[in-house]
């Protein structure tokens, strides 16, 4: 009796994960209109002032303005940081710093001008430390003193400081009483990077549910939280739900594949990654193979498994190593296209750390009847290194050439 061939699925062909967007910082307007805003913030005391963004805040406004003193030297540090003159800027905001005469507002002001010229320089330390400084100087308005807050945890949370992060949003809520959906994802974000996963659903839950058009990143970090509290049902329903407002967005359609397979509904995650296929939006590696693995653990679809590799392997973007020819192989074999098949196996055989691929190939062949062929594989099988060779032995002394 001749031996059968195992059929062996590579998992790794199947993992997926969630593409999560990480959120936007708060630098991310232009230079110029930072600068803009920036020197408005930067005029005289005699500036009327606008209606505040926070409305409940707890924090009182101070009354203080620029002082008499510093107004031309915070004039000439807005107009170097105008000038792209960043280092000078930062050094004007210093003086002013350390200046006696200067009061609370004068020094949350340049801290805030220093911590936006830092940024542009990538010092992100420096930034950091710059805002720290504005909202402990406690002389800007609310406006003012809570985009500080913002900022600073906006770059905490881009440099990976997540405890610092929540730290900063948590005061920031308190005290600026803002709820708004912008600033809960923020904090959601956050909880989420620190593994805090039942709290940032709460989180992103409340920006989504209080926000008229919710940003589809927003959603897709919201779907990734429900993923990993469990919730199954809410995840796949959101993500169906970005999926179906986003046809041609490439990212929600992968995010809906991944939730299906992670839900176990492989027919529907081969579903969606076929209408990409078939569209020509996969052109990456791993999202073929998250393909071809998805049909190669689905019943019955061994045959289109192989019509992805193949085609992954002629675009040029499946990269031809060992565990591409193997799926490639058994996709032949369990489809009934044996040629093919042996061909897979022979580019397989000699990329395998072992001899269990050439083992594999030989029983093919011995099952073809090509013995001589089957028997060399099986000494090659031996050669690389079997755990029992005692199969290998089978073949090799079988009789015939």
């Amino acid at each position: 009796m001749k031996p059968s061939l195992t059929r062996t699925v590579l998992a790794a062909a199947v993992g997926s994960a969630l593409m999560v967007a990480t959120v936007g910082s708060a630098f991310a307007q232009s230079a110029a209109e930072r600068r803009e805003r920036q020197a408005e913030r930067g005029q005289s005391a005699s500036s009327s002032t606008t209606e505040s963004a926070y409305a409940n805040a707890t924090r009182k406004a101070p009354s203080a303005k620029a002082s008499a003193r510093m107004s031309p030297r915070l004039q000439k540090m807005v107009d170097l940081y105008d000038e792209d003159k960043g280092t000078e800027a930062r050094a004007a905001a210093e003086e002013i710093i350390a200046n006696e005469r200067a009061n609370e507002y004068d020094r949350a002001f340049a801290a805030q001008i220093a911590a936006q010229a830092a940024y542009d320089a990538d010092d992100m330390v420096a930034a950091m430390s710059y805002l720290k400084r504005a909202i402990e100087f406690n002389g800007l308005d609310n406006d003012g003193h809570f985009g500080a807050m913002l900022m600073l945890g906006q770059l905490q949370l881009q440099e990976e400081q997540y405890a610092e992060s929540i730290a900063t949003f948590d005061r920031f809520f308190q005290e600026s009483g803002s709820r708004k959906p912008e600033h809960l994802v923020l904090k959601g974000n956050a909880l989420y990077r620190m593994d805090r996963f039942q709290e940032a659903s709460e989180v992103l839950k409340e920006a989504v549910d209080s926000s008229d058009e919710p940003r589809a990143d927003w959603l897709q970090l919201l779907v990734a939280t429900y993923i990993e509290t469990g919730q199954e049902a809410e995840a796949s329903a959101l993500a169906e739900r970005i999926g179906a407002e986003n046809p041609n967005d490439k990212r929600a359609q992968m995010n809906l594949a991944a939730v299906y397979m992670q839900g176990d509904q492989l027919d529907k995650a081969a579903a969606v990654l076929e209408r990409l296929r078939l569209a020509g939006q996969l052109t990456e590696d791993r999202e073929y193979r998250q393909l071809y693995g998805t049909y190669l653990n689905l019943d019955g679809q061994e045959a289109k498994a192989a019509e992805v590799i193949t085609e992954g392997l002629e675009k040029g973007v499946l990269k031809p190593d060992h565990q591409v020819y193997v799926a490639q192989a058994q996709a032949y074999y369990f489809s009934d296209q044996i040629a093919p098949a042996i061909e897979a196996y022979k580019k397989a055989a000699p990329l395998d750390d072992n001899g269990e691929t050439y083992l594999n190939l030989a029983k093919v062949l011995w099952q073809e009847d090509r013995i001589a062929e089957a028997k060399e594989a099986a000494r090659q099988a031996k050669t690389k290194g079997l755990d029992s060779p005692k199969e290998a032995d089978q073949i090799i002394a079988l009789q015939g050439n």
